[in-house]
């Protein structure tokens, strides 16, 4: 080891993520446990050991000559990134100087075997100059810029550049070597400060302890300006050498070759596409975000929303699982024909629900939490995934008995805590959601005919009263008559976004999240969300039905939006969740822009519709849509263009790409459209909502959902989750009766009132005697006929 000469400056400035706007990610097909993101025309994140944890937060090229000319790559270039093969995530990406000064050609992959990133680089000086060549990488290990410690040392006799966090180590190495290397602490000793200085590296440091650091190179091109780099990682700085040695010693040919086939021969397994654009791209951005230590988990994407303004304290960016988009990437798969996964991401799921059957709204890979909410959807979702893997014949009929006892856990959670939602599918607001509630009732419709084929058929009954009570009740909690936009867009009603759980006829007032105070509150009319069409997408409402007409005339007059590759939309009017006017990052509050996903929600609708060549347009649209390495973001700018924050209208904006759950999204249209009718929604639904036609009776009353009225005719049920007696009475306890709960096996107990005869005007007044508990509620409830 060399002597140590430690640099000045500790710890360094405070760390900082980087730019989520990717234009690729890779990994190996299996094996290699180092997933890496491009962007900016330079290497980003590297993920080590596990894929949600960053070990550096970029790599990228500086190039000085005399005179003071200093050029940052990722800076003062123009960019382009494109797959080696199609499908395959292997990049090949051009930096042209914006002086044209030089070109920089990189290949970019994984060493199929090894925990190695490999990058081919060509420079090329299109201008006579006296050039020097460094490449700089800001390590990040642990996902966090502090505590690092980089030092210059040699492996075997191979020069390196290396850093360490704790029992994480990398190396980099160069198959030329380097003519010069030092580290330092970012901001104060690093060689990038040193470079703009004095266009060379005059300060050589060999240590930097415990800080936010960078390692620095110079690569000598008098040995020619073709060499190869080789990142490598391991438990500890001699392994870690050693990969990054083996790796050069390999060879980026031979090596290329043997990481691509992996991922040629997976692409061949997949459906038929039709030469869809971005088909094989979605395909593979779904299967680089699979986890290879713990099987089955997929992640939202690895990339953090708005990442250059946020350091260390937000470790989770969308490198986290989230249930939902895990089902819709599963679901995504099985989409493009790829079956052999899901049972994988089923059992992670089983393994990771909680003991009371819902799943966290978000967690590491390990099923650690991250954030706290609660999402019904969530708890939903996983029932329906299994039932779409069952018609795809990507399960057995064993697998029903297997996997019942998840799916019976999730059910009984939803019956017990549904239909309302303390989060909506946004992780927003709580209440009545048009998409929360569909997924529940489509779970709890699936869940009965699961349970009569697992031998459990005594709770099918309950379950589809459940269902068929909260169906029935969707127009009373969420369609709006004569509301904020009935006479701006001509309707007489339509579906809103969210109602509060303790509803009541008329309008409410609901929370809108992520706005300043003087507008965090709105009308529950004044609030509509592309949303409701989940109720045609789970087989709840013909597409043709006038409800969902009138509501889809509000949502394409209010959040669409025309842009240069087509219709895009917003999630609903208000939303505070995206950069603020001036382009500025997302920081609790700001503008909510439009989702490409949601165009391909939309155009499912359409092909409900039996429009497929709206469907089709749509389609063309998502796919122009997604940038130049035909990533999908999230969101989308939808405003007038910044340059000078690389905002465009109709272009990704900061927030993330890309976005697992679009390209899930974009695999189930190209299905759908193939096919001519929606991939994924639930026959068991169609038949017997728009078929059978079946309404209920029965009108719950319970804790979270406390009615304060009853329609003359319906029949009350009153729902606990302990046994009780009802002690009720119809005319204020004049006669009073009591009536024992009946046990469903699902942890809720209830009762129904004969209170179909009470005519309109009258009262049903009741309390609760906990049996268990042998104490009274002490309160008495009401519910009055109209």
């Amino acid at each position: 080891m060399l002597e140590a000469i430690c640099a000045p400056g500790w710890p360094g400035i405070p760390g900082r993520w980087t730019s989520a706007d990717k234009s690729g990610v890779g990994t190996a097909l299996n094996g290699s446990p180092v997933w890496f993101t491009v962007s900016h025309g330079i290497l980003n994140e590297v993920y080590y050991p596990g894929m949600d944890e960053a070990a550096i937060r970029d790599l990228g090229f500086i190039i000085t000559e005399d005179g003071g000319f200093f050029s940052e790559e990722k800076r003062h270039a123009g960019h382009s990134s494109n797959l080696i093969y199609d499908g395959v995530p292997a990049y090949h990406i051009e930096s042209a100087c914006l002086n044209g000064r030089y070109e920089i050609e990189k290949d970019i992959i994984c060493d199929p075997d090894r925990p190695v990133v490999l990058l081919r680089v060509k420079f090329v000086a299109l201008k006579p100059g006296n050039y020097r060549l460094f490449t700089i990488l800001a390590s990040h290990i642990g996902n966090h810029g502090a505590g690092n410690t980089a030092w210059i040392d040699s492996y075997k006799g191979t020069a390196g550049l290396f850093a360490l966090r704790r029992q994480t180590s990398l190396c980099l190495m160069s198959d030329i070597g380097f003519k010069n290397s030092s580290v330092g602490f970012v901001g104060y000793s690093d060689g990038w400060q040193d470079l703009k200085r004095n266009s060379r590296l005059s300060s050589i440091y060999t240590r930097a302890e415990n800080g936010n650091v960078a390692l620095i190179g110079e690569i000598d091109l008098k040995k020619g300006g073709e060499f190869v780099l080789a990142l490598g990682f391991s438990r500890n700085f001699t392994e870690a050498g050693h990969q990054a040695r083996a790796s050069l010693d390999e060879g980026f040919g031979q090596l290329l070759k043997s990481y691509s086939e992996p991922w040629k021969a997976w692409l061949k397994t997949l459906i038929p596409s039709g030469k869809r654009k971005l088909f094989a791209t979605s395909a593979m951005v779904i299967r680089v975000h699979r986890s290879k230590d713990v099987p089955g988990a997929i992640l939202a994407s690895l990339a953090v929303p708005w990442g250059f303004s946020k350091g260390d304290d937000d470790l989770g960016g969308y490198h986290l699982v989230w249930p939902r988009d895990m089902v819709e990437a599963a679901g995504g798969l099985l989409a493009a024909g790829s079956k052999s996964e899901i049972r994988k991401s089923l059992i992670y799921l089983e393994a990771t629900q909680e003991n009371d059957g819902h799943w966290l709204q978000n967690m590491w890979i390990d099923g650690t939490s991250y954030w706290h909410g609660i999402q019904m959807d969530e708890t939903a979702l996983p029932v329906i995934l299994f039932d779409l893997a069952r018609r795809e014949e990507a399960l057995l009929d064993e697998d029903i008995g297997r996997f019942w006892h998840m799916l019976k856990k999730a059910l009984k959670y939803i019956v017990q805590n549904g239909p309302v939602t303390q989060q909506d599918r946004w992780e927003e607001d709580g209440g009545y959601t048009p998409f929360t509630l569909a997924a529940e009732i489509s779970a709890l419709i699936i869940g009965a005919e699961l349970a009569e084929l697992a031998g459990d058929g005594s709770i099918a009954p309950y379950l589809r009263e459940t269902a068929d009570a909260w169906y029935s009740s969707i127009d009373r909690w969420l369609y709006i008559k004569n509301g904020e936009f009935s006479d701006r867009i001509g309707v007489d009603g339509y579906y809103v976004r969210v109602t509060p759980p303790d509803f009541e006829e008329g309008d409410n007032f609901v929370p809108i999240k992520n706005r300043p105070p003087s507008s965090s509150h709105k009308p529950a009319s004044a609030v509509i969300c592309t949303d409701a069409l989940s109720f045609v997408r789970f087989g709840l409402r013909e597409a043709k039905d006038i409800r969902m007409l009138n509501t889809l005339k509000v949502i394409d007059g209010i959040l669409k939006t025309e842009t240069p590759s087509g219709s895009c939309w917003h999630r609903y009017n208000g939303d505070g969740y995206g950069e603020h006017s001036d382009g500025s990052p997302f920081d609790g509050t700001g503008i909510g822009r439009i989702w490409p996903l949601l165009t391909g929600e939309r155009a499912h609708y359409d092909i409900a519709a039996g429009n497929l060549g709206g469907a089709e347009k749509l389609l063309k649209t998502m796919e122009n849509l997604a940038n130049d390495g035909g990533l999908l973001s999230e969101q989308i700018w939808d405003a007038a263009d910044i340059p000078e924050r690389s905002l465009f209208f109709g272009r990704p904006s900061g927030s993330a790409t890309p976005l697992v759950w679009a390209h899930a999204e974009y695999l189930k249209l190209v299905r759908s459209i193939t096919e001519e009718k929606v991939f994924d929604t639930p026959p068991q639904t169609v038949e017997r909502y728009l078929k059978d036609k079946t309404v209920s009776n029965i009108v719950q009353w319970r804790f979270n959902h406390k009615i304060r009225s009853l329609e003359s005719g319906k029949t009350l049920r009153i729902e606990a989750l302990s046994p009780a007696i009802i002690h009720w009475s119809f005319n204020g306890w004049q006669d009073i009766n009591d009536t024992e709960t009946r046990e469903t096996d699902l942890g809720v107990y209830y009762v129904d009132l004969p209170s179909s005869d009470i005519d309109r005007g009258g009262e049903i007044t009741f309390t609760f005697y906990w049996q268990l508990a042998a104490r009274w509620e002490g309160i008495d409830f009401n519910v009055r006929i109209i």
